[in-house]
């Protein structure tokens, strides 16, 4: 399937619907990659580079300071939601659709003004990634830093999760761990000459409905933890006495807490049962206090907020950049059928970021 091509000359809200009418759902980035990269080596003031489905296009303006600004091009699967609709939500504006909040409306504001901003006062790096909901291993961003590392340096990086148009500084670290718990199968009818493995995963339960989690400062931002049961699944079969219950958890956890800490954490609360981590990501500590981040929050005159679920910005941040989250949508709304983005955001997304780079 080829994509339309896309005019930047439009405006970023119908750039939103272009975008969002182009499926795009993760494997599914490239009719999308190319319609990108094809709009932006037509900017005369960028330099384009394509790694796999994702576009890095950066200006070489020779200014002393350098800006990231990041947007993945995937989506969720599609559930009867597209193409896109406009609708009124509240008596406001929006446009519905799947990719409308997660995060294309974020993507097509970025894109305008890829095209726009040929002198901006820093240089810019902009990048399209692909993969993004979908596992680790295939990120386009984490791919694209280890094979062309240098394409991802900057002073300060910005991504372009939903935010409701706030700033939110850094992100929690995640970590899944399987609880298991084992047992001898027996008949049930003779229960009493085996062991049920799933009676035993009611002490894990126990463990997980008596955790409090913490709420932590990290550089005058409060996170929120949280560690959850997310999955849990045994037996053999309905006259079996189980030998083996699995409890899958997921400890959401501040920035404060390394990856390593955190594994500790979870492998102490759960002491006496084989504890396995099968995925995990560090978070990324806020860095407002570095100097491009305390411009741009001034240039957008709105209080920071933190990010408690995991985005990429723990990506820059493991590369010594500081990194916020900024962009339009209600992330609450990220991935739900009823999925809409204000317009009023998308504009005002744009606007800020326009203020803050142009010249004075």
């Amino acid at each position: 399937m080829t994509a339309l091509p896309l005019d930047l000359a439009a405006t970023s809200v119908e750039l939103t619907r272009a975008l969002c009418d182009i499926d795009s759902v993760s494997d599914n980035e490239g009719p999308l990659a190319d319609a990108i990269e094809a709009a932006v080596r037509a900017v005369p003031h960028l330099t384009v580079t394509r790694v796999g489905d994702t576009v890095v296009a950066r200006t070489e303006l020779g200014r002393d300071r350098r800006v990231v600004i990041a947007g993945h091009i995937d989506t969720v699967p599609i559930n009867g939601n597209l193409p896109t609709r406009d609708v009124d939500v509240d008596g406001e504006p929006h446009i519905w659709g799947r990719g409308t909040v997660d995060m294309k409306a974020g993507v097509a504001v970025q894109l305008k003004l890829a095209a726009e901003l040929a002198e901006p006062i820093v240089d810019l790096t902009w990048i399209w990634y692909d993969h993004e909901e979908v596992g680790e291993e295939f990120n386009g961003l984490r791919n694209l830093a280890a094979a062309h590392p240098e394409l991802m340096q900057g002073d300060f990086a910005i991504l372009g999760e939903p935010s409701n148009g706030h700033i939110e500084g850094g992100c929690n670290g995640t970590l899944r761990a399987e609880i298991r718990t084992r047992g001898v199968r027996a008949h049930s009818a003779r229960a009493w000459v085996g062991h049920n493995a799933i009676h035993d995963a009611a002490e894990v339960l126990q463990v997980l409905q008596s955790y409090r989690p913490r709420q932590i400062d990290v550089e005058g931002l409060r996170y929120r933890e949280g560690l959850n049961a997310v999955q849990i699944s045994g037996g053999v079969a309905t006259n079996v006495i189980p030998d083996e219950c699995v409890v899958q958890v997921n400890y959401r956890f501040a920035p404060s807490r390394t990856l390593e800490e955190a594994t500790e954490h979870v492998v102490e609360l759960f002491e006496g049962f084989d504890v396995r981590v099968i995925d995990a990501a560090p978070g990324a500590r806020p860095g407002l206090d570095a100097p491009l981040a305390k411009e741009f929050i001034d240039a957008v005159g709105v209080t920071p907020q933190p990010k408690y679920g995991w985005t990429d910005v723990a990506r820059f941040w493991s590369l010594g950049i500081p990194a916020v989250n900024f962009g339009p949508g209600d992330p609450s709304k990220a991935h739900a059928d009823d999925e809409s983005v204000p317009v009023a955001q998308i504009l005002a997304t744009e606007e800020s970021l326009r203020t803050w780079l142009s010249p004075a």
